[in-house]
C-alpha cells in the first residue's frame, strides 16, 4: 500500500501519530469528520500529514463538548466555531446552574440526613421556576401581611419586598431558598407570624404596640447586645434599668407577649434566611439577644414595682421610635 504512495498513512500509522485509538479514528472517518485522502488498491483508507492536523482539530472540538455532527458542520463550513461555541456557552451555563442546584440539594440532604421523600421535596423546591418561587412568596405575604391595616409607609415597603434567587445562585443561596420555601409553606409558621405581626405592627388609628420596636427597629437588639457584652445578667437591677431605657413606662407584660410571639414564630430565622437567599448582608443573628430580653422581662414581671425615676434626658435613653428607626425587613 505504501509503495503506491510513500507519504500515505494507514489508519494504524495515523493512530500512532495522534495517540488516538484506531476505533475512534475509524468512527470519525465514517462520520465524515476525518475522511481518508484515498484508498489503496486493497481498499484500505489512506491519510496524509494534513489528516493529522484535522484529527487534532476534531479532538479539540470534541474535548470542548461538540457533538460529532456539529464538528462535521464546522469542518464543512456550514457553521463557524464561534457560532457553535456561543450555543455551547449557553448550554454549559445552564448545566452549571443545574449542577449547583444539585450540589446544594445533596449538601442539604447530607447535613439533615433526609429521607427519600424529603429529598424529592427539596429537589422540587430547588428547581422551581422564578414565577413559581414568586408565587410561593406572594401567597405567604398575602396570608401573613394581608388585611393588617398597616401604616402606609410600612405597607409600601412590604409591597415591594421580594425574595428572589439570582439567575446564577450560589450553593448557599439555593440551600437557604430550600429552607425558606419549606418554612413559608408551613401553615403553623404562617399562623405564628400572623399573630406576631398583629401584636407588633404599627397601624394608623391606634396607639403603637408596646413591643413594636423589637421587630421593626434594630436599636433594641443593638442595645441588648451591648449590655450582654458587658456581662449584664437578665435578672437584676442592671437589666431593669435597660428595660426602662428601651421601653419607658410601657406595659412590660404586653412587650413580653409580643416578644415571645416573635420568638415562637421564628421571625429571626425568617429574616436571616431571606437575606441569605438574596445574597445580601444580614445583621448578626439576634436570637441570643431576644432570649436575654425575654428573660429580663419575665424577671421584671416578678419583681416589685420600681420607684419613680427621673425622665430627664440625662437619666434615660429615649424609647425607640418607628419614625426615626430604620425598618428592618430583610
Amino acid at each position: 500500500m505504501e509503495d503506491e504512495r510513500p507519504d500515505a498513512l494507514t489508519i494504524g500509522r495515523l493512530a500512532q501519530r495522534t495517540g488516538l485509538p484506531v476505533r475512534t479514528l475509524r468512527f470519525w472517518s465514517d462520520q465524515g469528520a476525518v475522511p481518508p485522502l484515498t484508498r489503496s488498491a486493497g481498499g484500505y483508507r489512506l491519510y496524509d500529514a494534513e489528516s493529522v492536523a484535522r484529527v487534532e482539530l476534531v479532538r479539540t472540538l470534541r474535548e470542548l463538548g461538540l457533538g460529532i455532527d456539529e464538528v462535521c458542520r464546522v469542518l464543512s463550513g456550514r457553521t463557524t466555531v464561534a457560532e457553535v461555541a456561543d450555543a455551547h456557552v449557553a448550554a454549559l451555563d445552564a448545566r452549571i446552574r443545574s449542577l449547583k442546584v444539585s450540589r446544594a440539594v445533596l449538601s442539604t440532604v447530607s447535613k439533615r440526613g433526609s429521607t427519600a421523600e424529603e429529598t424529592a421535596l427539596m429537589n422540587r423546591l430547588a428547581r422551581l421556576s422564578a414565577d413559581e418561587r414568586k408565587q410561593i412568596i406572594d401567597e405567604f405575604k398575602e396570608e401573613v401581611f394581608g388585611g393588617l391595616g398597616l401604616d402606609p409607609r410600612l405597607q409600601d415597603r412590604l409591597r415591594t419586598f421580594s425574595i428572589e434567587l439570582p439567575d446564577d445562585p450560589t450553593p448557599d443561596q439555593v440551600d437557604a431558598w430550600i429552607e425558606l420555601a419549606e418554612l413559608v409553606r408551613d401553615p403553623g409558621f404562617r399562623s405564628r407570624m400572623r399573630t406576631m405581626l398583629e401584636l407588633s405592627v404599627p397601624t394608623p388609628g391606634r396607639s403603637r404596640p408596646p413591643g413594636a420596636s423589637i421587630w421593626w427597629a434594630r436599636q433594641v437588639v443593638q442595645t441588648v447586645a451591648e449590655v450582654r457584652e458587658r456581662g449584664t445578667a437578665p435578672e437584676g437591677p442592671a437589666a431593669t434599668e435597660v428595660l426602662s431605657r428601651l421601653f419607658g413606662d410601657a406595659d412590660r407584660a404586653a412587650v413580653l407577649v409580643c416578644l415571645e410571639a416573635g420568638i415562637e414564630a421564628g421571625a429571626e430565622r425568617y429574616r436571616r434566611l431571606a437575606a441569605r437567599v438574596r445574597g445580601q448582608y444580614a445583621s448578626p443573628d439576634a436570637s441570643e439577644e431576644l432570649e436575654w430580653l425575654a428573660r429580663a422581662l419575665r424577671a421584671a414581671g416578678q419583681a416589685p414595682p420600681a420607684l419613680p425615676r427621673s425622665s430627664s434626658p440625662s437619666s434615660r435613653l429615649a424609647s425607640p421610635r418607628l419614625a426615626s428607626d430604620k425598618i428592618e425587613m430583610n
